[in-house]
């Protein structure tokens, strides 16, 4: 990567993000395991973001990463350049009147929960229980609680890898349960958002609500990824587990959590191996109780590493 580096440090292109090679992944994953990206990318703003999207050769690899909570890297870490776009320059929420409200895409979603709050904005308390970035939220539809990112969207604006900017609708998202058809290679810098007028009251009970319920069932003071694998049509994913015999189950450092099984969990030194082994595990345990074929809602990525590669699981 040394020629790639060369060339991206090159003062002539004016980039004035931060450049780093071998950086340490495990650093930025709620899960604190996985290897090193060959070289990490943060722009310095939506300028500095469309320059080196025009300086980055097409036939270098490109991954987007966020604040690392539903992800999972593999041992053997990430190649090419990965890109993560720092609060610094994409992290700015404002509330802009008449319900709308425009948030970066490196803000956190309980700091969107919490700006909807003091605008008196109400269908936003969702947001203060997902432990995620309006980037991520945007990418694959987040949501909690029955509302959903699709339900307070008016448009998003993004990158593609050539650098050019764009601007969806929430019709051109394409969503659907924690999916959207927006094109993979676009880079989502910041969003519009829409609700209603409420009283801060019955926001702020809402909020106290999602809290609670998420302190009492979920593992939140663990290295986890959030919810492991999506909810199938007409049940919870936790339960598959649990009838499967699932919670609890450990392989290496890596456990389904005991509080709620459909989080997994860093519960010893575990490698991205464990986890994903454990997952992969989980899929086959419940198709052979239930036929139900869960699908990850962790996001994976990167080379495997000395552990050895994990099969995914087909029935």
């Amino acid at each position: 990567m040394s020629p790639l580096r060369d060339h991206l440090s090159d003062p002539a292109l004016g980039l004035r993000g931060k450049l780093a090679a071998q950086a340490d992944l495990s650093k930025i994953t709620w899960f604190r395991t996985g290897g090193p990206a060959d070289l990490f990318y943060q722009p310095a703003d939506e300028a500095d973001l469309e320059a080196f999207l025009k300086a980055l050769p097409t036939d270098v690899a490109l991954t987007l990463v966020g604040i690392g909570s539903n992800l999972l890297v593999r041992d053997g870490g990430v190649g090419g350049v990965t890109l993560r776009l720092p609060a610094k320059g994409f992290g700015e929420v404002e509330a802009l009147g008449a319900g709308r409200i425009r948030a970066g895409a490196a803000a956190s979603d309980k700091r969107l929960a919490a700006v909807a709050l003091e605008a008196g904005i109400g269908g936003f308390h969702f947001f203060h229980g997902i432990p995620g970035s309006v980037g991520g939220a945007i990418r694959m539809n987040g949501g909690a609680n029955g509302v959903e990112t699709a339900d307070r969207l008016v448009e998003a604006a993004a990158y593609d890898r050539s650098g050019h900017r764009h601007v969806l609708s929430r019709a051109d998202m394409g969503y659907s349960y924690r999916h959207a058809d927006a094109p993979e290679d676009l880079i989502f810098v910041s969003a519009l958002f829409e609700g209603p007028e409420t009283e801060r009251e019955a926001i702020r009970a809402a909020m106290d609500e999602v809290q609670h319920h998420r302190e009492t069932v979920q593992p939140v003071r663990e290295k986890t990824g959030g919810s492991t694998f999506k909810n199938p049509p007409g049940t919870s994913a936790w339960k598959e587990i649990d009838r499967a015999g699932c919670r609890g189950l450990r392989i290496g450092g890596a456990e389904m959590s005991a509080l709620h099984c459909n989080f997994m969990i860093n519960a010893e030194d575990a490698t991205g191996h464990d986890l994903e082994l454990l997952g992969e595990t989980v899929r086959r345990r419940v198709f052979e109780t239930s036929g139900l074929l869960l699908e990850w809602e962790i996001r994976r990525l990167g080379r495997f590493g000395a552990g050895g590669e994990v099969e995914p699981f087909h029935p």
